[in-house]
């Protein structure tokens, strides 16, 4: 299936208060790899931006003068998402402001216009119960470079949670493609780089790794609906008796 990596900047949190989107992106993955295709769109939101969500994301309404209003580009937004998939970071923020400026417009909605939303925050918040689950977080748990990322834009960040995803996802056949595939090394992915590993001194696991370990298994054992590669090397099957 086709999938968008999708992320919006808003002027505020609450579209029923009237704040309006003013960034767009969308990346397209296709069998598990970045096509190269690509939506990013300024919207002019015809209102004030909050100062706290300037101080996040760093746009000003000055910056964005020259830029078109949404119903300009909403044709080339829809075009863009329709049919796929789209991979969002809490979604029902991103959601809820797309079908609000949908509803002005006389637009489906996102549900009605794409074949499914996953929302990976609640992917992670299942898999590490407990723990930080924001974009950093994620980035910093599989050592993901984000060091380019200094305030929330929507490009950088569907770039990273597009890296953030193939982890979250990686089934037993996508782990050893990716890892084996030139074309993947030669994108220079961290995702693929992480399993370049030189022979390194065998310690003993903690407790605490041991415990992530598992957590990570059965995640695997979710995306391959069965029992992952690693589970089986782990814990070979006993042999049939001889007749």
């Amino acid at each position: 299936m086709r999938q968008i990596i999708l992320d919006t900047e808003t002027t505020g949190l609450e579209p029923s208060q009237g704040h309006r989107i003013i960034e767009f992106a969308g990346l397209e993955m296709v069998d598990r790899k970045l096509t190269g295709r690509h939506l990013h769109l300024y919207m002019h939101p015809e209102r004030e931006i909050d100062p706290d969500a300037e101080r996040v994301h760093g746009i000003s309404l000055d910056f964005l003068a020259d830029k078109p209003k949404f119903h300009a580009v909403a044709d080339e937004l829809v075009d863009f998402i329709s049919g796929a998939e789209l991979i969002i970071h809490n979604a029902p923020f991103d959601v809820g402001f797309l079908n609000a400026e949908f509803s002005r417009l006389g637009i489906a909605p996102v549900d009605k216009l794409c074949a499914l939303v996953t929302d990976t925050l609640r992917m992670a918040r299942d898999t590490f119960p407990g723990k930080r689950n924001s974009l950093d977080a994620l980035c910093d748990r599989f050592e993901i470079d984000r060091s380019n990322r200094t305030l929330h834009g929507a490009l950088i960040d569907c770039e990273l949670l597009a890296e953030v995803y193939l982890w979250m996802t990686r089934g037993q056949d996508s782990l050893l493609a990716d890892a084996a595939g030139e074309d993947d090394a030669a994108a220079g992915s961290s995702v693929r780089m992480a399993f370049e590993r030189k022979p390194l001194a065998v310690l003993p696991p903690s407790e605490e790794e041991l415990a992530e370990h598992q957590a990570y298994l059965d995640l695997l054992d979710k995306s391959v609906k069965g029992t992952c590669l690693w589970r089986s090397i782990e814990n070979p099957p006993l042999a049939e008796p001889a007749a």
